[in-house]
């Protein structure tokens, strides 16, 4: 018997939507995964990767992610903090490094062990740009610092660069609605797998 019109829809609405469910439990599971296997090995560098700024100076979000960065160095587990960030689009007369340069200083983190890195608009530039700063700093190894729902992409694009042996340190967040992070960053990692398979085929440039 012929699968009706309707049928055949309805077959493809449940199989698209099965294909979403396990995509949100695979992404779901692999920020799991980051949050949960983190090394203390001793790193040159971590890399902060920005987020917003307010009134120039960094966000409660972002903050999160710098005390991270600061307990790191804190601890010995790294050398220096290299701040990562452009100039954001919600008025701030900063970039998102310098912003979070000033917040290190405030925090007693001496200036020598702060870089900053200032043209970044996305995770992908973040660490494209920091690589550049680790090389020629002969740096070889950096823990990048992010929040948990972040975690696993900001790997996988390290991976992707070629940073030799990627890890990252991530941090929970008091002040940011993290179910909602965690539903958005569904769909940002999708739109990352897809953006990382057109640059091996060479049909996209990184950006």
């Amino acid at each position: 018997m012929r699968m009706t019109k309707k049928r055949l829809w309805l077959t493809a609405a449940g199989a698209l939507i099965g294909l979403l469910v396990l995509w949100t439990l695979y992404v779901q599971w692999m920020i799991f995964s980051a949050q949960h296997n983190q090394s203390a090995e001793r790193a040159d560098a971590a890399i902060v990767l920005g987020a917003a700024l307010w009134n120039d100076a960094p966000s409660p979000g972002l903050r999160e992610r710098l005390e991270g960065a600061i307990q790191l160095y804190e601890q010995g587990t790294v050398g220096a903090i290299l701040v990562s960030g452009g100039l954001g689009d919600n008025g701030s007369t900063l970039t998102e490094a310098e912003g979070m340069k000033r917040y290190l200083l405030e925090r007693g983190i001496p200036e020598t062990d702060i870089w900053t890195e200032t043209e970044a608009r996305n995770t992908l530039q973040n660490l494209q740009y920091s690589l550049l700063i680790m090389e020629s700093n002969g740096w070889k190894h950096a823990i990048i610092v992010t929040h948990h729902y972040h975690g696993a992409r900001a790997l996988d694009m390290a991976g992707f660069l070629d940073f030799d042996k990627p890890r990252v340190y991530t941090v929970d967040s008091k002040v940011m609605n993290i179910p909602w992070h965690k539903a958005r960053e569904t769909l940002a990692y999708g739109k990352w797998t897809l953006q990382k398979w057109l640059m091996k085929l060479g049909l996209s440039a990184a950006s």
